[in-house]
């Protein structure tokens, strides 16, 4: 798949990730909070070496 195309889909799972970060964090469910961050900084590692190419 070319790299270009996936930029949006990683910028989208960020944007739902931090929604979803949010929301447990509100709730005080930390343990799914402490997922959520996990998956974020993930997809925020994987975006930035996409945008580095």
């Amino acid at each position: 798949m070319d790299l270009n195309r996936l930029k949006p889909i990683y910028l989208f799972g960020i944007v739902l990730n931090a929604c979803a970060l949010v929301y447990a964090g509100m709730t005080g469910s930390w343990l799914y909070a402490g997922a959520f961050v996990l998956v974020l900084g993930y997809l925020a590692f994987r975006y930035r070496m996409i945008a580095r190419n």
